[in-house]
């Protein structure tokens, strides 16, 4: 019989969790998503998408070989945010961290390659996530793979949301 993996509670190498500002008038709202003089380097968005999940929606459980993404949860709805470090060579390896993020706290999350992580729709509506990742998807001109490991794909997965795994 195969061993399971156990993730723990803690914080992850590599992961940021930043709170957003929104500056707010009788206009409505502006928050600052990005600046390059916040995050340079290897981590420097090469893109930027945005995507709505209906309510109850998840996406992943997933992992990059190469690929960070620097997840934008703003609103509307709120998100159950997972991340478990699955980098055998990481200090944090076996750590898990579980966040509920969006419009009642608008937050950043930066996942390093090899990260895994997944998130759901847990409000009551539509919930925007925008995403600028440092790699462009399927590489220049899209001729390139698909950075991307599917856990989701698998039902005996270990990477479960609402487990402790």
């Amino acid at each position: 019989m195969e061993a399971r993996m156990t993730f723990k509670k803690g914080p992850i190498e590599g992961v940021e969790i930043r709170k957003l500002r929104k500056f707010v008038d009788e206009r409505g709202w502006l928050c600052e998503l990005w600046r390059n003089d916040e995050v340079a380097g290897p981590l420097a968005p090469a893109m930027c998408y945005a995507s709505i999940s209906r309510p109850g929606v998840q996406r992943g459980p997933h992992e990059h070989v190469d690929q960070a993404d620097y997840f934008c949860f703003l609103g509307p709805s709120n998100f159950l945010v997972v991340l478990w470090d699955n980098r055998p060579g990481s200090a944090t390896f076996g750590n898990r961290v579980r966040i509920v993020v969006g419009e009642d706290d608008p937050t950043v999350v930066i996942v390093p390659a090899g990260v895994v992580h997944g998130y759901r729709n847990v409000g009551g509506k539509d919930g925007l996530v925008t995403n600028l990742p440092n790699q462009l998807f399927m590489g220049k001109a899209r001729k390139s793979p698909i950075d991307e490991i599917r856990h989701e794909d698998d039902p005996k997965t270990i990477f479960q949301m609402d487990d402790t795994h």
